[in-house]
């Protein structure tokens, strides 16, 4: 009988010593949670716990934290982004709209001659162009980026399409008196998306190697494995690195004097639709040449 009560005694002392144990580590881990969700600390939740599962409690507690914050700096990323892009977007809106103005103010002076109210209707006509192409370009990176604008995939050649792309920049190559290198395939290279897209693509690439380019213009497609990658490289000298981190980003320029070349869309639009054909760009900087490169899915039995 004295044993029996031994052992029940010993039983209960050790339960007891438990449930006080266990008290003691949930009290511990409750304040953690408070001073966490107070914003006091980014720490974890950090317990020398002797129970598998609250161990395992706070292991999954801990991977709630981590998928929080993750979550928690896309939403300010994106805010920032937000911000960003509203401030760039007035000061683009603000600068042509300012500047249209004093020009038609101008032209409506009376101690103008005909000569200079000609010439001032026109920058001002010019100067509202660009704005319409903004507008415009700012409209297209909306719907692009929306969730019910679904593209229309097929078979294209790429090698062709590429050919009938850069004819018609002809024009505006001969303006600028440059004669890009080609590096095309002699075998037509496929691939299946949105002929569309990969258009406004290859215009945005090339249209912005025209503008930005110190000389010399290089346009290579090659099939490498189960890719077919194009590259477009001009020399940008007067780049840095922080240029290429920036240069998808809506608005961006290098040219912080926003010279009014371009509205700083282009490049956003390509990578939207690249993203939405499943395909990659990205950019980089070698040497002071600029190669922004983008890559599809080989099209198979082709």
């Amino acid at each position: 009988m004295l044993v029996v009560t031994i052992i029940i005694l010993c039983v209960t002392i050790y339960l007891l010593s438990r449930f006080i144990a266990f008290k003691k580590e949930v009290k511990k881990l409750t304040k953690q949670l408070q001073i966490y969700r107070n914003r006091k600390t980014n720490k974890k939740i950090d317990l020398a716990l002797f129970d598998q599962d609250i161990e395992n409690l706070a292991f999954e507690m801990n991977k709630l934290i981590d998928l929080y914050m993750n979550e928690y700096r896309k939403r300010v990323h994106f805010e920032n982004e937000q911000q960003q892009a509203i401030a760039n977007m007035s000061h683009d809106l603000r600068t042509p709209l300012t500047s249209i103005l004093g020009y038609i103010q101008m032209a409506e002076s009376n101690n103008a001659t005909d000569l200079e109210k000609k010439e001032w209707l026109t920058t001002a006509k010019n100067r509202a162009k660009r704005l319409e192409a903004l507008l415009n370009d700012f409209f297209e990176l909306s719907i692009i980026e929306s969730k019910d604008h679904l593209l229309e995939t097929k078979t294209i050649n790429l090698r062709n399409l590429t050919i009938d792309i850069l004819m018609s920049f002809y024009d505006r190559f001969s303006e600028k008196g440059m004669e890009p290198i080609l590096h095309l395939p002699k075998q037509d290279i496929f691939i299946i998306s949105d002929e569309i897209a990969v258009t406004r693509v290859m215009e945005n690439l090339i249209s912005n190697a025209i503008t930005h380019s110190d000389g010399t213009i290089m346009i290579s497609l090659e099939e490498k494995e189960s890719k077919v990658r194009l590259l477009v490289i001009n020399d940008a000298s007067s780049l840095t690195d922080k240029d290429i981190e920036r240069m998808f980003d809506r608005f961006y320029m290098a040219d912080q004097s926003r010279s009014g070349k371009s509205t700083g869309l282009g490049l956003s639009i390509a990578k939207a639709l690249m993203k939405k054909m499943n395909g990659t760009i990205s950019g980089r900087l070698d040497q002071d040449q600029l190669s922004i490169i983008c890559e599809w899915e080989l099209a198979k039995n082709k």
